[in-house]
């Protein structure tokens, strides 16, 4: 039970942050210029919600198996991440008028790209510090 406690918080530590920076700062602009119209304050409750049961799903998925490795939990982070992002951005896609395909596809590679990076360095730390 520690290990997978260890491993969520290091992999919900590592993933906030990194989220927030880059729909915060790195793509605000972009995000504001084709959906601005959409977007409304944040909804910090269901904010905090995605955050707590996403991380479970990089758990199940790709970092929490005994028998996962760092490139097992990359690899299997960056296919959950494609799946996750490609099913809300495509959805968003096939029905809001202002979804693009090019937010779609910055979103899923974004979705796929920290999805890795997470679920690869919570693999990587919690086996430093849990075993």
């Amino acid at each position: 039970m520690k290990r997978y406690s260890v491993l969520y918080l290091i992999t919900l530590v590592i993933m906030v942050p990194l989220d927030f920076l880059f729909l915060g700062v790195l793509a605000k602009d972009f995000y504001q210029s084709r959906v601005g119209e959409m977007l409304g304050p944040v909804n910090a409750p269901a904010a905090v919600v995605f955050y707590l049961v996403y991380v479970v799903g990089i758990l199940v998925f790709a970092s929490g198996s005994p028998e996962a490795t760092t490139k097992t939990a990359l690899i299997n982070g960056a296919l959950f991440g494609f799946f996750a992002y490609a099913t809300y951005d495509l959805t968003n896609l096939a029905v809001l008028k202002q979804w693009s395909t090019a937010v779609a596809l910055i979103d899923m590679s974004w979705g796929v790209a920290i999805t890795a990076f997470v679920a690869w360095a919570g693999k990587f730390l919690s086996d430093k510090i849990a075993g």
